[in-house]
């Protein structure tokens, strides 16, 4: 069963109550902006990740981004992972791998890869919970974590069992190499609308003669009263001609071309491909499979770091302090079998059992077969 997570009384104090939560600053970014926050990250002397972090809120809003961002993740929290101690798997953690609390750790574990840091403090009692310290408050410089957000008071964490956090002092996480082409993305986005604004209609151009003021009274009122579309009226005798750059952007492909190599670079940056997510094209069926491969790698480094850091020890000492039976065991994650590869791997296997002995457990591991523990 279950037990109370013991702790101290100074640990059972709820640090979360003590912060002063400020709202997202939601004003407009541009590539200053994103400049001007990675020099105060990166500061010496005061490094604050503030105007940086209230960047990255705004830029996780882009839809491409997103879908790489849980993309990413989701290979890693859709993977099965159980607990083994001695040799044996632990069923009386299968409850809490299954949890949707367990989920969102692993999600903030993943997380941490993309902002650089990341904060759990795990609330005392029956159940196993926890709330998200917010990373403007997390100061991994002094190693505590502040009242205020760009404030240098605060509460030391270190010692602190209950509290966790996760992540290199110096990483700013990928989203610092994402959020300038996410930027750029909205520019380009706003040229295109202005490019459809301007040339997506008709332009309505009416001649009038200069002496006659009544007929261009009359004309105007015309237009005004026939839609919003673009109107022009100018005299007979003026020379007029539109330079609208449509002969080398006619149908605004110039804009749809940088926000897909835009995109294709957030693609890159995440998943280290492009072809899993958007096709090109150039596509085939061999370059999709490397861009494939590439990606896996990625998931096989992310499956590795989660079970890292699922297994330290400070995450192991909280589990202890709920009452689980976590003692000389680890959290593994199942092999994902890829059979194009494992079909390879058994040819030459069978090879080089021709040639040494292969102890039974390599094929129980290698090939996933059950009863091996």
């Amino acid at each position: 069963m279950v037990k109370t997570y013991k702790t101290d009384q100074k640990k059972q104090e709820i640090i979360l109550n003590e912060l002063n939560i400020r709202s997202v600053d939601r004003s407009r970014k541009d590539i200053a902006t994103w400049r001007g926050a990675l020099i105060s990250a990166e500061s010496v002397y005061y490094p604050t990740r503030t105007r940086l972090y209230d960047l990255y809120e705004d830029v996780v809003l882009d839809g491409h981004l997103s879908g790489v961002i849980s993309k990413r993740i989701d290979a890693v929290l859709n993977k099965e992972i159980c607990f083994h101690a001695n040799g044996k798997r632990v069923h009386e953690l299968d409850g809490l791998l299954r949890s949707l609390p367990f989920r969102e750790v692993m999600r903030t574990i993943m997380e941490t890869q993309l902002w650089g840091i990341s904060g759990i403090e795990f609330i005392p009692g029956r159940e196993f919970a926890f709330q998200p310290i917010p990373r403007k408050h997390i100061r991994p410089d002094l190693g505590i974590i502040t009242y205020e957000q760009t404030g240098t008071d605060g509460i030391s964490y270190d010692g602190l069992g209950n509290i966790w956090v996760m992540g290199e002092d110096k990483d700013l996480g990928l989203l610092l190499k994402c959020a300038p082409y996410s930027l750029y993305k909205r520019g380009g986005y706003a040229d295109w609308a202005q490019y459809i604004e301007l040339f997506g209609q008709p332009v309505r151009i009416i001649k009038y003669d200069s002496y006659d003021e009544q007929t261009k009274l009359e004309l105007k009122k015309i237009l005004d009263e026939s839609g919003s579309s673009l109107s022009l009226m100018i005299p007979r005798q003026a020379d007029f001609e539109i330079k609208d750059g449509k002969q080398n952007n006619s149908d605004g492909n110039l804009q749809l071309s940088f926000i897909k190599a835009l995109n294709e670079e957030m693609s890159i940056t995440i998943l280290g491909n492009t072809e899993t997510t958007t096709s090109s094209y150039s596509t085939g069926y061999a370059q999709s499979k490397v861009h494939l491969e590439q990606q896996y790698e990625i998931t096989r480094s992310d499956l590795i770091y989660t079970a890292a850091m699922l297994n330290s020890p400070q995450f192991i000492a909280v589990l202890q302090g709920y009452g689980y039976p976590v003692a000389n065991g680890s959290f593994v994650f199942s092999k994902d079998m890829d059979i194009d590869y494992l079909k390879a791997r058994i040819a030459i296997d069978k090879e080089v059992a021709q040639v040494v002995s292969i102890p039974e457990s390599y094929w129980y591991d290698t090939y996933g077969i059950p009863g091996a523990q």
